[in-house]
């Protein structure tokens, strides 16, 4: 058996910096192609727009070009009907060539029929456009935060941050807090408790971190922190990795109350001394409420010094109670399941 070759010992990281050149190079590679692409369909939208305004072009004639399109570019996808009337609508969207270059043409094609379909507001299609750059979302979350209004709530908590935080620290802190928060996946009946909210956000915790936002890594739930002998629990404990710094969350299944304050304030105090890292910006605390007065909440924070905010929340809609027992259990299906699989197993 030939000896093994003897490699150099900075072969290893040699090999390291080239494999993270090259996934650069495709991934610029990638974005290139895509700023093309969008850039080719927003002037063969223009082209067909201004034919439009100016000859009156109907749906028979870009229905030939289509056509006539696909046999000259057989290998190019793309070129439907529906697909031109697409790019026209893209062209009669954007009408500024510089936007298109410098924002909505580092956004797929898929996102940018997405975001004209649901978006008639032009600055509102410029927000969510951007904030799709930033945060590099998916198509579907991008649907998704469009779906849920997300404009019109980002930014909306009521929090003192513009006093307790320098800036831009506290501009960044206002922004990622929403109000109200969409937990449209989680259903809670009339008797529930704040225990139930929480199991019900950590058995949907992909979707809870979603509505978060970007940045929040998840710590721990009742997580323990011992103060003067004695034992305390936050009910959720995140660190955002952009504020570099801890957020306390504290779940309430009903309205606001100036109570709450104080005891946030507590826990805020207990993680900054317990958990802050020298290099940490102050905790933050979020409380969680289903409903809250604005004008309390306003008056509750303003002489305290701990940065600290106050969202609302909205469930999905539970079912009537007509209906609760007339549906069946996960039990009785899993049983009737169970029962449809071992007929099949014995024919």
């Amino acid at each position: 058996m030939a000896d093994k070759l003897a490699l150099p010992a900075d072969y290893a990281a040699l090999l390291g910096d080239l494999k993270t050149q090259i996934r650069s190079a495709q991934i610029r590679a990638a974005l290139s192609v895509n700023r093309e692409l969008v850039t080719l369909y927003w002037q063969i939208g223009q082209a067909i727009l201004s034919r439009q305004q100016q000859a009156g072009w109907g749906a028979k004639v870009i229905e030939q070009l289509a056509r006539d399109l696909k046999t000259e570019f057989p290998d190019m996808k793309g070129f439907s009907p529906r697909n031109l009337q697409y790019m026209q609508q893209f062209a009669a969207t954007w009408p500024d060539a510089e936007i298109v270059q410098q924002l909505v043409s580092q956004i797929p094609w898929g996102h940018n029929i997405a975001l004209m379909r649901s978006i008639k507001d032009p600055a509102a299609r410029e927000w969510y456009a951007r904030a799709t750059i930033q945060h590099g979302w998916s198509r579907n979350i991008l649907i998704h935060q469009m779906d849920s209004r997300l404009i019109e709530r980002q930014g909306q908590a009521t929090t003192n941050f513009g006093r307790t935080l320098l800036t831009p620290q506290s501009e960044l802190a206002q922004q990622l807090l929403k109000d109200p928060y969409n937990f449209d996946f989680l259903s809670l009946g009339g008797e529930a408790h704040e225990r139930d909210l929480e199991r019900g956000l950590l058995a949907h915790l992909r979707e809870f971190m979603l509505e978060l936002g970007v940045g929040f890594a998840f710590v721990g739930s009742q997580y323990h922190l011992e103060v003067g002998g004695e034992d305390f629990y936050l009910d959720l404990l995140f660190y955002h990795l952009k504020l570099r710094c801890y957020v306390v969350i504290d779940l309430k299944i009903g309205e606001f109350r100036p109570e709450y304050v104080g005891k946030m304030n507590f826990y805020l105090s207990a993680a900054d001394d317990l958990l802050r890292h020298p290099d940490d910006a102050p905790s933050i605390g979020l409380l969680l409420c289903h409903t809250q007065n604005r004008v309390i909440a306003e008056y509750a924070l303003r002489d305290v010094n701990k940065p600290l905010g106050v969202s609302t929340y909205e469930l999905a809609e539970a079912l009537p109670p007509e209906l609760r027992g007339q549906l069946p259990s996960v039990e009785e299906l899993e049983q009737e399941f169970e029962g449809l699989g071992g007929g099949e197993r014995g024919q």
